[in-house]
């Protein structure tokens, strides 16, 4: 006996698991299938009848438009992405597939949740230039940056400071305490360096416990004293909750300026870690 696929479709539609919409040429909806609930949390009843455009995240409504054009234009395109508004508020990155029916005088699409793919391709452009424990610029950000900005100091004639920071005796903590006890060390050590510098400036972390500043505001020498104090401040701070029984570590930082101890990066780097080395050496010699 035949099977008649007429009667079966609206079945198999709602059976998928990406989403149907049909969309007139006003943009209200007159179909969604009903995986509409998993993807946008609203029921098919809900949907039908309002503007597609209300669910629509406004910052991508003006690139949507525009491929909306492109559709009804007879463009079919089956790689848009996009963003929408679900019913409790957050937001899911959706593909598309879609096509312009000139039979229905409609345009139909399929949607897929594809955030979990775009969460995971965002953590790996973030870590491409961030360092996984801390989230602080890498180096390799971080050499972006200096680049960028003795650029800028040389066109502009403008001084800028570098700050090289590493903790003293760190390994006395992973040693003591554990790896994920000094993790946490870090990570606090971190956010205390970002909250002493300013918007415009760049916090490093270089590997293991040491740490660089890119001062680019105020350069000069009373606002790098001023930081270095104020960093020396927070870093002797109590650690805080969770860390109870561990010292507060100190630090050394050793501080380059451009252009009086360098004029080139490689150059500023090794004066500020020069200069770090040698005021851990003071400290150590003086017990």
């Amino acid at each position: 006996m035949p099977v008649d696929l007429q009667t079966l479709y609206p079945r198999l539609i709602h059976l998928m698991l990406d989403t149907v919409f049909v969309v007139d040429r006003d943009n209200q909806i007159v179909f969604v299938s009903d995986a509409c609930e998993a993807l946008l949390g609203y029921q098919a009843h809900e949907l039908v009848g309002t503007p597609i455009t209300d669910y629509m995240h406004p910052d991508d409504l003006a690139i949507t438009r525009a491929s909306i054009v492109r559709v009804m234009n007879g463009q079919s395109h089956y790689d848009f992405r996009n963003r929408y508004i679900r019913k409790d508020g957050t937001i899911v990155h959706i593909l598309w597939a879609a096509c312009w029916s000139a039979e229905a005088d409609a345009r139909i699409g399929v949607a897929r949740d594809v955030t979990a793919q775009c969460q995971a391709e965002e953590e790996l452009r973030f870590l491409a230039h961030h360092d996984p424990l801390t989230r602080l610029a890498n180096r390799a950000m971080f050499n972006d940056r200096l680049d960028t900005a003795l650029a800028a100091a040389r066109q502009r004639n403008q001084p800028l400071a570098l700050l090289f920071l590493d903790i003293n005796h760190f390994k006395d903590i992973n040693d003591n305490h554990g790896h994920s006890v000094g993790d946490r060390v870090l990570c606090t050590v971190a956010r205390r360096l970002e909250g002493c510098v300013g918007a415009a400036d760049t916090v490093a972390r270089m590997g293991g416990d040491e740490f660089t500043v890119l001062l680019t505001d105020n350069a000069s020498p009373e606002a790098i004293a001023e930081h270095v104090a104020r960093i020396l401040a927070a870093m002797a701070e109590p650690l805080g909750a969770g860390l109870s029984g561990i010292d507060a570590p100190s630090c050394s930082i050793g501080v380059a300026c451009f252009p009086r101890d360098g004029s080139d990066a490689d150059m500023l780097l090794r004066h500020a870690d020069g200069d770090m080395y040698r005021i851990k050496r003071q400290r150590t010699a003086a017990g």
